[in-house]
């Protein structure tokens, strides 16, 4: 096994879209060796014509700051679109570092 089979067992992305609307709902932490494949898939949605991106974090219970800078560089390439990123049912912990960070001026955080 190797260290990206490892991750690619406890990371998880599953992904729609609708015309000018994409839902990611993620498993596992988000961190720097799951950032990239969360940028990777927030980049196809985006180059594919998204304008509103919503993520749903339920099942991320922890969030580091290469995954906070995946998140920025998306809310950016969508806001020179005119659209949004949203953060659905963020957890406590990835959500005190959001708040802590003033993130959450930044983000839509969605309950």
């Amino acid at each position: 096994m190797t260290p990206d089979d490892e991750v690619g067992r406890d990371f998880r992305i599953a992904t729609t879209s609708d015309g000018d609307r994409a839902q990611l709902t993620v498993e596992g932490e988000i961190d720097i060796a799951t950032a990239p494949i969360l940028r990777a898939e927030l980049q196809s949605v985006i180059d594919r014509g998204a304008q509103v991106v919503s993520i749903d974090t339920v099942g991320v219970p922890f969030i580091d700051s290469a995954g906070l800078g995946v998140l920025i560089g998306s809310v950016r390439r969508l806001r020179e679109r005119g659209g949004r990123l949203e953060l659905q049912h963020v957890q406590p912990a990835p959500r005190k570092v959001i708040e802590i960070t003033r993130l959450d001026e930044v983000f839509e955080l969605i309950d």
